[in-house]
């Protein structure tokens, strides 16, 4: 499940690591969702193909730029669904209830505390209300705050993987 890079890494040090990579894909030009996804994938083993960074591009800046849900929120929710999400959500019919159990019971909790605690941090899960203090979005205190927000959402993805 873990590369290389966090094999036998506490949590500290993986949260660590998943705040500098995310920090540096952002300076290379990387948006939100895409950060996190992208450094989640170098740190776990997803078996998924590079290319699936091209599913996260339209949910930056809250999604096309709209600036709704906050791109690196989606993006914490995406990287740890490659891990915590169905491998097989088909099945046979009689088996539905057992999965749509599982996916109650198991799945969606975790996902929701992740998701409750970012909410919690920030007072907001909409882009344009987190980007608000910081004035014009192509300013460089927005970015300097957009960059901390896929930091800490890097971590959280890296943090809730463990639970």
């Amino acid at each position: 499940m873990e590369k290389d890079i966090i094999k036998n890494k506490t949590l500290d040090e993986k949260l660590a690591i998943a705040d500098e990579l995310s920090r540096g894909y952002f300076r290379q030009g990387l948006n939100c969702t895409e950060c996190v996804l992208k450094t989640f994938m170098d740190m776990y083993e997803t078996n998924l193909p590079e290319d699936v960074l091209c599913m996260a591009t339209g949910f930056g800046g809250g999604i096309g730029h709209t600036k709704n849900i906050c791109g690196a929120i989606t993006g914490s929710v995406m990287a740890l669904s490659t891990i915590k999400g169905r491998r097989n959500p088909f099945g046979p019919k009689e088996e539905m209830g057992e999965r749509i159990k599982d996916l109650q019971g198991n799945i969606y909790p975790v996902f929701g505390e992740m998701i409750k605690e970012t909410e919690s941090q920030y007072g907001t899960l909409i882009c344009s209300e987190m980007s608000q203090p910081f004035g014009d979005f192509d300013s460089k205190p927005r970015k300097k705050n957009c960059m901390e927000i896929i930091a800490y959402c890097a971590r959280q993805a890296c943090k809730y993987v463990e639970k």
